[in-house]
């Protein structure tokens, strides 16, 4: 509960910045599609974010290390730590672009902080290689400790608050067909969002082969409804931050999201669509 309550306060002490945040925001969401792509993580198959930020954490706590140990290769650590900083921090700015409420002031807190740490960092290295070591150690150290926080913050938005987790992690509607639309509800290319043993479902048909599909209507990225979306041919765009999935495999043709949707096996029968959890798509 102090956790929680500590991060609510710092939630409500960031609110003053919204009035900043929100242009931000647009600019980075203004950002060419296959940029952020990349940023997002969509060709790893994974956030790219949290695994980037491993290099400067890591390369930091080898240079505190080394610097307790009295050796001078703990500089050499610490330039690594801030190079690894850059990419790290644009993945992340990319990531907090999509973010609202309390997500967003925590993002903006936890950003400030690595800010002022990197920045301590540089001032570090800059000190040590003109001779000041003893207070380059001061910086490093005052940098790490903020980093430390700035990384409980970053968890919290994770396991916290769900900031890119996969929002279709534990849909597991069992192994049977169960009816959910009649067939007739698919002409026009419409969008079908129905609920299957309380899981949401969005039914279409294929307009290059004909087929019946669906898929899980919960974007993978932060929960937005895709049955809500915009179709653009066999493509479903999410009505929320613009992910691009398949309507028959689910497979991510677009970011932010980077976990494909769920998928769904179909058939048709007297007139009424029945689906099932596809059996490549079950939980093991």
């Amino acid at each position: 509960m102090t956790n929680l309550r500590l991060t609510k306060q710092l939630a409500d002490l960031a609110e003053p910045l919204d009035h900043i945040a929100e242009p931000v925001q647009d600019a980075v969401t203004a950002v060419p599609q296959p940029v952020r792509d990349v940023l997002d993580g969509v060709w790893f198959g994974n956030p790219l974010h949290p695994a980037l930020t491993d290099v400067p954490l890591g390369a930091w706590t080898t240079a505190l290390v080394l610097d307790l140990a009295g050796s001078e290769s703990a500089d050499d650590a610490l330039a690594v730590g801030i190079l690894g900083a850059v990419p790290a921090a644009l993945t992340g700015l990319n990531d907090w672009s999509h973010l609202k409420d309390d997500a967003r002031r925590i993002g903006i807190v936890h950003a400030l902080i690595n800010t002022m740490g990197l920045t301590l960092n540089v001032a570090s290295l800059a000190a040590r290689r003109g001779g000041h070591r003893s207070f380059g150690r001061v910086l490093s150290g005052v940098a790490y400790a903020g980093t430390l926080f700035s990384a409980h913050l970053g968890g919290h938005l994770s396991f916290g608050l769900g900031v890119r987790v996969n929002r279709t992690a534990f849909e597991s509607p069992r192994d049977r067909y169960g009816p959910v639309c009649d067939e007739d509800e698919l002409n026009g290319g419409k969008l079908v969002g129905v609920d299957f043993e309380g899981e949401a479902v969005v039914v279409s048909r294929s307009e290059e082969s004909g087929e019946v599909c669906a898929i899980a209507a919960t974007c993978s990225h932060l929960g937005g409804p895709l049955d809500e979306g915009k179709r653009d041919g066999d493509i479903v765009v999410c009505p929320w931050h613009g992910s691009r999935f398949d309507l028959c495999s689910g497979e991510v043709r677009g970011g932010p999201a980077v976990y494909p949707q769920p998928r769904y096996e179909t058939r048709v029968r007297a007139g009424k669509v029945e689906i099932r959890i596809a059996k490549d798509d079950k939980a093991d």
